[in-house]
Formats: C-alpha cells, structure tokens, sequence
C-alpha cells in the first residue's frame, strides 16, 4: 500500500563532531520517504527551487519513491542551518531560510488520491489539516509536529491532532502540548486531545507508544510499549533520525494487510532500524547506500538484544 508524506524537501548545512557539510540533501519528507522506501511505495508532497537539481531528485528516484508531487517554484528551496557541537541530541538552530517553502500550498495529484496512508510531516497544521481534507478517503493517518506549532499555534494544531491515528513528538513536544512534567501523565493527556496512539521520542533512548481503546480494531487499550535503540560507534547526524524513525515505523505499518498491537511493535523496532543509519553519515547520505539485507540485519540484532 502507497503512503503520501507531505513535507519539507530541504538542504542543510551542519556542523557537528564529525566536520561540516553545506548544503546537504535534507528535509522532513526526504528522510521520511527514504526510510519508508524500504518496506513499501511512497510518495513525496513539496516544493523545491530552483536550487534542486536532478541529481537531488535521483536520491528519491533511485528508492523508487514518487516525486510527480513535487512542486517547483521560483527561488530557493528551504534552508536550514543548525550546529551539534554543543549536544549531539539537540541543534543550536543557526538560520532558518524559508525560501519557496514560506508561500507552499500542498496540492495533493490526482493519481495519489487513492493512497490509503497518509504521512504529515513537521508542516503549519493549518496545511496540515487541508491534506487531510484533500485525502478524505485515508484509511491511516499519522503526522508530526514540534515546539513552534504547539506554542504559538496550539489553537489551530488541536483540529489535527483528532485527525490522527499516530502522532509522533519527543519528550519535550509532549511536556509541552499536554503541560504535564511526567511521561505517563503527560501521553495520558495528549490522546485526550485527540490521537489514537501516540509515540513518543527519546532520541539514543528509545521511543516509547502509548494506546487508546482506539488505538487498534478490538476497542482494548494496551500497556505502554518501549522499543529500544541500536549502540552505535558513532553519530555524525542525527538531523534526519527522526524523520527516517516515522519513515521506518509507517512504512512498515503500511506493508502489513492490519494494524494490530505485534504490527505496531514490530514497526517501531523497524523505525528505530532506519534512524540508526540515518544519523551514520550527513544528510541522505547513508540511507542512500543502504540495503534491505543490513536492515533485516539490525532488525534480528535489536531484536536479539532487547529480549530474553
């Protein structure tokens, strides 16, 4: 089954530890639909300058992801520039350059209309809520946010947040959005806002899920579920950990004929999966030379590691 993610396509410049890049492939649907390639057809919603070349697009092309969705505009695409040479685990945002991004009106092709999986990506949830509207006929919808959107507006994010079978935040985004200081508390009143299930990030410490009597078809609510993330040696980039997390769990989940509660588990192992590789090189630059057999490897070993 197809996913339609609508998001950034981006570049970056990074400096971290490991050195400094510009100007690198990036973006929340870049990451997202790389990551989501390996287990199912993906399809890419956004806008790029003039700036993305071929040789940009190729990146997605060659995972045989659907770039037909991409718009292209006049200008420069979305720039982002962040350092990680204080924290690894979060970015000192340097520049933020909008370009052809700050006036993006998601217009969902017909031939995509027929997906049945959704992806909103870290976009104005104003947009976000009229993909939704474009994509009635969805059966799943997951989507994302961060601090910008939840403080200053709250007001218009809480219509999408009831559209939502999956929202994934981290741990600061759900402190934030439910005003709670502990985790239980806090995911307890974050699905009162509106989400089937909630996963919540902790960056090399994991994600943990959080279900409803709606999570899945049985009307029983389940117990939090924590998957674990994969020692690594090093970490270059964690720019697009997240992103390829969401891409890794929800193109798993759209791989399999229903969602049930081992579905659901086993998709968030996957997700942590695609992150760990995702931060091994900037930018795309892993991902891009990742194969279905090193994914089922990490998958046995972070299985292998986390049970008895």
């Amino acid at each position: 089954m197809s996913i339609v993610v609508v998001g950034s396509v981006a570049f970056d410049s990074l400096e971290t530890p490991s050195g400094v890049r510009e100007r690198v492939l990036g973006g929340a649907a870049t990451h997202f639909s790389l990551a989501a390639s390996y287990f199912t057809d993906v399809r890419v919603v956004g806008v790029v300058g003039d700036d993305f070349l071929p040789e940009h697009e190729k990146v997605m092309t060659a995972k045989c992801v659907d770039t037909r969705g991409i718009e292209r505009a006049e200008g420069k695409s979305f720039h982002w520039k962040g350092s990680y040479l204080t924290d690894l685990n979060a970015a000192d945002t340097l520049a933020t350059d909008l370009n052809v991004f700050a006036t993006f009106a998601p217009k969902i092709p017909t031939e995509f209309l027929e997906s049945q999986y959704l992806f909103l990506a870290n976009i104005d949830p104003v947009l976000q809520l009229d993909v939704r509207q474009q994509m009635k006929s969805a059966k799943m919808v997951a989507g994302d946010t961060m601090n910008y959107w939840i403080g200053a507006h709250r007001e218009k994010l809480l219509p999408v947040l009831r559209e939502l079978d999956v929202l994934l935040i981290n741990d600061g985004e759900a402190r934030m959005l439910s005003g709670e200081s502990n985790g239980l508390r806090a995911a307890e009143a974050v699905l009162k806002l509106g989400p089937k299930s909630l996963i919540v990030k902790h960056g090399e410490y994991g994600s943990t899920a959080y279900f409803s009597e709606r999570s899945f078809a049985d009307g029983v609510a389940r117990k939090p579920f924590r998957a674990p993330t994969l020692p690594l040696e090093e970490v270059v980039d964690p720019t697009g950990a997240g992103d390829s997390f969401a891409g890794g769990f929800y193109g798993y989940v759209a791989s399999q004929p229903a969602l049930t509660p081992e579905v659901f588990r086993t998709a968030m192992f996957y997700g942590s999966v695609m992150g760990s590789f995702a931060v091994e090189a900037f930018g795309t630059e892993r991902m891009q030379r990742t194969t279905k057999a090193e994914v089922d490897e990490r998958f046995l070993h972070l299985r292998e590691m986390s049970h008895l």
